[in-house]
């Protein structure tokens, strides 16, 4: 893994994570001294990871879910 300099880091950077992406990992050193190593992070392509509304129609909510244990909850609190 290369050894960069840490202020040709910050003058370079865009160029720096470009080659990271691709996989070509770096090492950001200060006087020499290895501080930091650049790597891609493995992560889905866009649209192949979906979260949102994944588990829809899968069940329901009660209508009176926010009223829930209401009585229980309050005699923990004292009221």
């Amino acid at each position: 893994m290369e050894a960069i300099n840490i202020h040709e880091a910050k003058t370079r950077l865009s160029q720096l994570v470009a080659r990271a992406v691709e996989g070509e990992g770096f090492i950001i050193a200060k006087a020499g001294k290895p501080m930091a190593r650049v790597t891609a992070i493995d992560s889905p392509a866009p649209g192949q990871q979906k979260r949102l509304g994944f588990l829809a129609g899968q069940f329901k909510v009660p209508s009176d879910f926010d009223r829930m244990g209401q009585e229980e909850i309050a005699e923990m609190f004292g009221g």
